[in-house]
């Protein structure tokens, strides 16, 4: 969020706690991107703020209810209050319960495979209606085929991010993986290690697809520890998120910190991926 944003979405998540009956005193930012994630103390609740226009905050809320219901390893709603979303000065807000991290803060890949298959095993049993996974493709698609979203891109890269994302949409489409219900984004910045175990959180990603796409999100030594998986269908979501979300760093509105950096990075690491997997990843 912007500097001027980013101060009245802590004012409006600060509000709306106590409003609600809880003390806040203080406000520390954990995370700052599109959603702005803040501690409040003494309360020791975590608010999760965001724009009205870009929220999801009703879904990511009733899917968090249900699976934590079933034992699934997610962050919980702060159940001193109505699990609702809050409305605030153009912003929703709402409130978690805070896990004080443990320390160190690495994460084993066998412990990471074995929450996120217990996550997924508690999807399936979810009837619950979420984009397909190809739809964050499609988008990816559009940003790279607009230059005026994408003006610092050169020819070549654009090239190479249109190829890679229609090719392997479409060979992963062609393998005709079984799909269910997704975390979307299960990546390290969305696990939390805590006294309760390995719990993830920011469900707003959620998505249809196969394990592997979610897979695809996690350390590298992770997939070699959850159980039944295409390795080849692995490696080719690998290069499909990193296709996506290196675009996402060259949307003239990607606020990332680093982004352009990354986005250049990112793109020397996909040109050696598709190397080393042959012309048919690349068309």
């Amino acid at each position: 969020m912007q500097a001027s944003e980013r101060s009245r979405a802590v004012v409006a998540a600060m509000a709306t706690a106590s409003s609600l009956g809880l003390t806040v005193d203080d406000a520390i930012v954990l995370q700052d991107s599109n959603k702005l994630t803040v501690r409040l103390l003494p309360c020791d609740v975590l608010a999760r703020v965001a724009p009205v226009a870009q929220q999801v905050a009703q879904f990511e809320i009733e899917l968090a209810q249900r699976l934590t219901e079933s034992g699934c390893p997610v962050a919980a709603l702060e159940p001193r209050v109505e699990p609702r979303v809050h409305e605030r000065d153009g912003f929703v807000v709402t409130l978690w319960t805070y896990y004080e991290p443990l320390t160190p803060h690495e994460i084993s890949p066998a412990g990471y495979a074995d929450a996120l298959e217990r996550l997924h095993t508690g999807m399936r049993e979810l009837d619950v209606a979420a984009p397909h996974f190809t739809v964050r493709v499609e988008q990816a698609q559009q940003l790279v085929a607009n230059r005026e979203h994408t003006p610092a891109l050169a020819d070549a890269d654009r090239q190479l991010l249109g190829d890679t994302l229609r090719n392997l949409r479409r060979a992963i489409g062609e393998r005709g993986a079984a799909e269910q219900l997704l975390h979307g984004e299960p990546h390290p910045g969305n696990v939390l290690t805590t006294r309760n175990g390995l719990l993830f959180i920011d469900l707003e990603t959620c998505c249809r697809g196969p394990v592997e796409f979610d897979l695809a999100h996690a350390p590298g030594e992770v997939g070699k520890h959850y159980p039944g998986i295409d390795q080849d269908l692995l490696r080719e979501c690998r290069m499909l998120v990193l296709a996506v979300i290196t675009t996402w760093r060259w949307d003239r509105g990607d606020q990332l910190p680093d982004g352009r950096r990354l986005g250049t990075e990112w793109l020397s690491r996909l040109r050696a991926a598709l190397d080393d997997n042959g012309p048919h990843s690349q068309g």
